[in-house]
């Protein structure tokens, strides 16, 4: 077992019926933030599910380093899931077996590392940060049609012969946010993420994610709202995850997130993402 899913595991603490999970600070998106995709795979290692359709809809900031109650309940083939801390609820979700891929569209995003343009990185990031121990130090790029990239598991993401399904949720997570930022112009937070796990992935091999930003579309009673499609793909091509992710974008964020990345990125690679707020 990898050291990344070794401390999801770590994390996961059973108490009378409930769970109390307290996420690594390695799994933080956001300063201080847990990454979305790393709550949902702890909702999927809860669950004791395989492949699996898990969905989160997120309340509130889910903090790392701190424990929060996580509370199932099984129904038939369906698990419904809630994270709370002393104020309420964080994150409501479910893991069920997933049903039939919900997109008609198997040909993979393809941009290798001289197509398109590099999204901008962080240091502590779980999904794309230079300096996390634990993390999956992916470098997506996009050009005017995809966001996306190929991405080479390391020895700390594998578990029983497998790619952490932790790693499949926050790659998937890591390119809506990205598409929703594309579209929108602004940054914010991904919210409500369906992810659907089709079959483990074996360690070892490349895998491909991305999605295509003429896909991504505003919600019509509120455009702060963007829903996004994304998907992984093994390295023969086939479906392995995909998911439906909403972002919202957040007035201000870009601004106060800039600056932070003009510290470790070329200012050319922060333009291209937040053109009006890079000079």
């Amino acid at each position: 077992m990898g050291e990344t899913h070794a401390a999801l595991v770590r994390g996961l603490m059973k108490r009378g019926d409930d769970w109390i999970l307290t996420l690594d600070p390695a799994f933080q998106g956001l300063p201080e933030t847990a990454h979305g995709g790393t709550v949902l795979a702890a909702f999927h290692l809860a669950s004791g599910a395989e492949s699996a359709a898990v969905r989160g809809l997120y309340r509130r900031r889910v903090p790392v380093g701190a424990p929060l109650r996580l509370a199932l309940a099984r129904d038939g083939d369906r698990v419904t899931c809630l994270l709370t801390d002393d104020a309420g609820a964080l994150v409501d979700g479910s893991v069920k077996l997933p049903g039939a891929s919900r997109s008609g569209r198997d040909d993979s995003v393809t941009l290798s590392v001289d197509d398109g343009y590099p999204v901008p990185i962080s240091r502590s990031c779980f999904a794309c940060g230079t300096d996390n121990a634990l993390g999956l130090h992916a470098q997506l790029r996009h050009d005017e049609t995809v966001v996306g990239g190929t991405w080479r598991p390391e020895t700390s993401h594998e578990v029983a012969g497998m790619v952490a399904p932790v790693a499949l949720t926050t790659l998937l997570d890591e390119t809506a946010f990205w598409l929703g930022v594309l579209a929108s112009g602004e940054s914010g937070m991904t919210t409500d993420l369906d992810v659907t796990l089709l079959r483990p992935v074996p360690f070892g091999a490349s895998i491909i994610v991305g999605g295509r930003r003429g896909d991504v579309k505003a919600r019509a009673d509120d455009r702060r709202y963007w829903d996004t499609h994304v998907a992984v793909w093994d390295d023969a091509g086939q479906r392995v995850a995909e998911a439906t992710i909403t972002f919202v974008a957040v007035r201000g964020a870009a601004r106060r997130l800039v600056t932070g990345m003009l510290a470790m990125n070329p200012p050319s690679v922060v333009r291209r993402v937040f053109p009006t707020h890079t000079r």
